[in-house]
């Protein structure tokens, strides 16, 4: 969301490329800008998932701080696991297929990691979903692929859109499954002391 002309340049900013988050974030009615980080978000030996999107998220609010070091800047990483498995983002419509067949009729857990960063404050968390999934034929499987939706989705889904078709039942934030916890991420701009209204 761009500044009004003639106004400031929006002292809070979103270091994602998501399209999902930058909606989400539009309903906290925040004047904000988007800034891409450039982190890869590839996982480390024996790194387990909090601490995975924890880091990522981090690194990408480090990343754009760095050139903006005035603003509030929010970073933010999802994955899907399932069983002990990360599910990050396919890189084909093969390695979905693979990803929503280990999901069908499994209970699997979304975890968004959340960092905050503003001068010297710095506040990093998570926030975890479990979503249920239903079972899936191999015919679900191909006409959702066909919709091109779960490529650039973690776990190759998306809660909000054709494959809302697929989800049985979630215990926790919904928000969080499509990338953005806003009641979390609300609450701790606000315990931080972010300027809501200026």
């Amino acid at each position: 969301m761009p500044a009004g002309p003639g106004s400031l340049s929006p002292r809070l900013i979103l270091a994602s490329a998501s399209p999902r988050r930058q909606e989400l974030m539009k309903l906290l009615r925040f004047d904000f800008e988007v800034r891409t980080s450039g982190v890869p978000e590839e996982p480390r030996r024996g790194e387990s998932p909090d601490r995975l999107v924890m880091r990522l998220a981090r690194s990408k609010a480090e990343a754009i701080r760095d050139a903006r070091p005035d603003a509030w800047v929010v970073g933010a990483d999802t994955v899907v696991v399932c069983g002990s498995e990360i599910l990050g983002k396919p890189a084909s419509l093969e390695v979905a297929a693979e990803m929503l067949q280990k999901l069908s009729g499994r209970t699997h857990e979304v975890l968004t990691g959340i960092c905050i960063r503003h001068l010297q404050l710095r506040q990093t968390s998570y926030v975890e979903t479990t979503v249920r999934f239903a079972a899936l034929s191999s015919r679900d499987i191909q006409e959702y692929l066909a919709t091109g939706e779960p490529l650039g989705k973690a776990g190759a889904y998306a809660i909000q859109g054709y494959g809302s078709r697929f989800i049985q039942g979630i215990r926790g934030c919904y928000f969080n499954v499509v990338g953005l916890p806003l009641a979390h991420l609300h609450r701790t701009l606000m315990q931080m002391g972010f300027p809501a209204n200026g």
